[in-house]
């Protein structure tokens, strides 16, 4: 071995070079600057986490950003595993504790000053600071650190604290593997420097779980970055990028599996990129990968599970008989009584487990992993694994889940528990939205032609997962069975037809679904005419069910549920939002409150639609305040919501309200007509940041998947289109989708005339907002079509009547908050509602509010006036924001028609309730109580 300078601690053990300096990077590489942005920005702050579990890349991001501040390429090494992550290439050299690879000496002066540090296992306090000083040496000196060679005293460490407050610029400190450290004692000097070097030292911290520092103060003091899976998973266009550089590819669908599959988590798809090569069928390989893959389950079983406390794995391979667990299942299905405290453990900063922002927590495993703790729970005693599935369902059935506990006793071979729950909440198990879960084992034969009723259940269930062939089979199986005794019989009709509607509602024949929703209401004496006879199985009319006992109320709330979604599917929105109300109804009164939630949140969706937003607003508030609104089982319904906020806040004109609205409910809207909405409202948001080409691909793409026409739905898609197409300047083929009937088409058409600048024909086009039919309307299209009339007078130079159209259309829109027609309007208005404000309005700070921009004017965000002793009523609101003008009583009464002695007994009368005795007294106490 060639002769080497080396210097010792002071046990005389020697520091290696290859734990102040950073490995090589492994390739091939895949460039991912945001992760190194990430980094840059981050370090602005005293102490920056890389933390994830094994296998996110941490060293390999920490590397390649070191690399690029000290002047090397600024790539990002491919995913790797923690044993790449924490491998070190080369021999074990070591060096003089002052000359690491790191030395200021050919670094140049314009670049940071970086230190590194590769914590091993082991490292107590001295070795800890030994390689710690030998990191800092080039920043401060030999004669400040050369005493840091073992734990330091507190004096030493107030002349490393004073030297490094005194330089220029700070210090960047890497520390990687910092987890390893399991002496608390280690590095409290550490955080001694951080808190009095005057921020001169940045760390910049790559671990597991377990940081040792104290992470939620620094995170409390707004002095901490993180970066953890989700930051460092692969997008799909860094799979793709990581497949082509290791030379295979996939199609587009491919790669979304893959990175479905594997979370982004780059070990992973470190595997599958090697393996995929030699693949005779790569994509159904990505199809089939899962966490008993040899490869991946060798690294799970080492880096993920070896590293945990047994107590802890077998806590993880328990639950995971179900999907995700709050405390409350885990209690149930381990009996331990103390699992809420190991799963936020186990889901702390880089933990095994992630969780959602519900209350109670709910914690899910990285999908590969879950699979790798079903392979083992299946290598149990069935007995043993049948008993946590029993368990598990009885914490569902007591905890109003009855489709999981349902599923769960199933597959705990629970025959009498699975068809008790069946009997007793079937109206719950009607599917809304598809949840895949793998079959049960089917019961034995002899056992079900006993007992038809369980083999209902089984067809509930798995009609419920969206396993139509499998819920048909049973179904058959249940018609094959023997008489019932008379008391069973008609209950088990009626069972039939609704398991028979849950089949059919996942087919595209929305006359099937009626029928069969038909078939279930003729089981019930709410649809059962006085005579005895039943009504014809046509569409059963929209009934109020207040009144009927609880078990038509069950008939009421899944067949009427199944005949409003249908509708919303063929797009009749009115008829959807009446079957819908009356389904709610009347699962509230039977209670059960996850039909209700799916009626109600669908609900608060279509009122906003149709600009009913205070209700939509209102409704959708108290959807997401239904119970059943924990955990990731239940998002879905709560998309709907969600959805319903978004449209209010973007016809309110609130955009960052509206993206943060829609943020949460994308990821959980599969049905085609909510996804229309959705793409409506993001291709607003998208047109109002100039990007129209983004906006246009969006609403193409949602017509695509909507289908043949599908009602009001179409045609607000196709009126949006064509006015992205007309801001194009493609006229011609805007006026070709706008071809048809509606009002929507209408107003659409009449914009396009008017930016063609053809305001005769606009006028023309434009039907009458003002007609007895326009009431029925959805009102942001009234709204739009008043506006449109209003810049139509303007430009006609008809003044008198553009202002008095103006307040018409304020009055319209006043009363939900609707802005967006003003806000987003040609110039020319604006200008126009600015001379409104000396014209005399009713709406003078609504008015103020539109012309200045402001975000959210109180008067149109809701009043707030219940102080009052007597309210004010109708006519004397309307009169006080006339108050607010320059007009005089006499004026007053001229512009609503009224006689003077009217408008004095009004004002009056406001005076009085308002405690004041002059008109600006009034209009400044009718502002603090948000009444104008």
């Amino acid at each position: 071995m060639p002769e080497e300078r080396r210097q010792t601690t002071g046990v005389g053990t020697p520091l290696l070079a290859s734990r102040l300096t950073p490995g090589p990077l492994p390739g091939p590489v895949v460039l991912r600057p945001r992760l190194l942005r990430q980094l840059d920005e981050g370090t602005a702050v005293p102490v920056t986490l890389v933390v994830a579990p094994a296998g996110w890349g941490k060293t390999t991001l920490l590397t390649s950003w070191y690399q690029a501040a000290t002047g090397g390429d600024p790539v990002w090494g491919g995913p790797v595993t923690d044993a790449a992550d924490g491998g070190r290439a080369g021999s074990p050299t070591t060096v003089g504790a002052g000359e690491p690879d790191l030395s200021e000496s050919g670094s140049g002066r314009d670049r940071p000053d970086l230190g590194w540090v590769s914590v091993e296992a082991g490292d107590d306090g001295e070795r800890l600071w030994s390689y710690l000083a030998a990191a800092l040496r080039p920043a401060v000196g030999p004669p400040r650190s050369a005493a840091l060679d073992g734990p330091p005293r507190p004096d030493q460490l107030e002349v490393l604290a004073a030297a490094l407050a005194a330089r220029e610029r700070a210090v960047l400190l890497v520390l990687d593997d910092l987890h390893r450290i399991t002496d608390p004692a280690a590095v409290a000097g550490l955080e001694f420097l951080l808190r009095h070097c005057e921020q001169r030292l940045r760390l910049v911290v790559g671990a597991r779980a377990g940081v040792p520092l104290a992470v939620h103060r620094w995170r409390l003091a707004g002095e901490l970055t993180e970066l953890g899976p989700d930051d460092l998973a692969f997008t799909g266009d860094e799979v793709a990028d990581l497949l082509t550089a290791h030379g295979t590819a996939l199609p587009a669908e491919g790669v979304r599996r893959l990175r479905e599959r594997t979370g982004g988590w780059p070990a992973a798809l470190r595997f599958a990129a090697l393996a995929l090569p030699g693949q005779p069928d790569p994509a159904r390989w990505v199809g089939q990968l899962g966490g008993d893959q040899p490869d991946i389950a060798g690294y799970l079983r080492e880096e993920v599970l070896g590293g945990l406390d047994p107590d802890d794995r077998e806590l993880l391979r328990s639950t995971a008989v179900a999907d995700a667990v709050c405390a409350g299942l885990a209690d149930a299905v381990t009996g331990r009584p103390d699992t809420g405290a190991r799963l936020a453990e186990l889901a702390g900063v880089g933990g095994v487990l992630r969780h959602d922002d519900g209350r109670p927590p709910w914690y899910r495993c990285h999908p590969l992993l879950a699979d790798l703790l079903r392979d083992e729970l299946a290598r149990l005693p069935t007995e043993h694994v049948r008993e946590l599935h029993r368990r598990a369902a009885g914490w569902y059935a007591d905890n109003g889940r009855p489709a999981d506990g349902l599923r769960h006793a199933l597959v705990g071979g629970d025959w009498a528990g699975a068809t008790e729950l069946f009997l007793m909440t079937w109206p719950e198990l009607a599917p809304y939205d598809r949840e895949c879960s793998a079959a049960p084992p089917p019961p034995p034969a002899e056992t079900m032609a006993r007992d038809p009723e369980l083999a209902l259940a089984c067809a509930a269930e798995r009609a419920y997962a969206g396993d139509l062939s499998a819920a048909e089979g049973y179904l058959r199986l249940a018609g094959a069975a023997g008489e019932l005794p008379v008391p069973r019989r008609e209950r088990f009709v009626r069972l039939v037809a609704a398991v028979e509607l849950a089949v059919v509602r996942w087919s595209d024949d929305i006359p099937a679904v009626r029928a069969a929703a038909a078939r279930l209401l003729a089981t019930h004496s709410a649809t059962r005419a006085p005579g005895g006879q039943d009504r014809p199985p046509a569409v059963p009319p929209v009934a109020e069910p207040r009144g009927t006992t609880v078990e038509d109320a069950d008939g009421w709330a899944v067949a009427g549920t199944a005949l409003g979604l249908v509708d919303v599917a063929a797009g009749e929105l009115g008829s959807a939002q009446r079957q819908l109300e009356a389904a709610s109804l009347a699962a509230r009164t039977a209670g059960w409150v996850r039909t209700e939630l799916a009626g109600a949140s669908r609900v608060a969706l279509l009122c906003a639609i149709r600009g009913e937003l205070r209700r939509a607003e209102a409704g959708a508030h108290s959807a997401l305040a239904l119970p059943p609104c924990q955990g990731w089982s239940c998002r879905t319904d709560c998309g709907y919501a969600y959805l319903a906020l978004a449209v209010v806040a973007l016809l309110r004109d609130q955009p960052e309200e509206a993206a943060a609205n829609l943020a949460l409910a994308e990821p959980a809207i599969v049905e085609p007509a909510a996804r229309a909405v959705v793409a409506l409202s993001r291709s607003q948001l998208l047109r109002d940041a100039g990007d129209l080409a983004g906006g246009y691909r969006l609403l193409v793409a949602a017509r695509e998947r909507l289908g043949e026409s599908r009602g009001e739905l179409d045609r607000w898609l196709r009126g949006a289109e064509a006015d992205l197409r007309a801001a194009r300047g493609d006229l011609d083929t805007a006026r070709e989708l706008l071809a048809g009937t509606g009002p929507e088409l209408a107003v659409g058409l009449a914009r396009v005339e008017l930016r063609a600048g053809d305001e005769q024909t606009a006028e023309a086009v434009l039907p009458d907002w003002q007609a007895a039919e326009a009431v029925d309307w959805p009102l942001p299209v009234r709204v739009e079509a008043a506006v449109l009339n209003v810049v139509l007078a303007e430009r006609a130079g008809d003044d008198r009547r553009a202002h008095r159209t103006l307040e018409v259309a304020l009055d319209l829109a006043g009363g939900e908050g609707i802005r967006r027609p003003f806000t987003r309007a040609d110039p020319e208005l604006r200008d126009l509602l600015a001379a409104h404000l000396d014209t005399g309005t009713a709406h003078w700070s609504a008015v103020s509010d539109l012309v200045r921009g402001a975000a959210e004017p109180d008067e149109w965000a809701g009043p707030a006036g219940a102080a009052l002793a007597e309210p004010l009523t109708e006519r004397e609101v309307t009169i006080l924001r006339y108050l607010q003008s320059i007009l005089s009583n006499v004026e007053i009464a001229a512009e609503l028609s009224l006689s003077i002695n009217t408008v004095k007994t009004h004002v009056r009368n406001i005076y009085r309730k308002l405690d004041a005795t002059r008109r600006r007294e009034a209009v400044r106490r009718a502002r603090d109580l948000r009444l104008i």
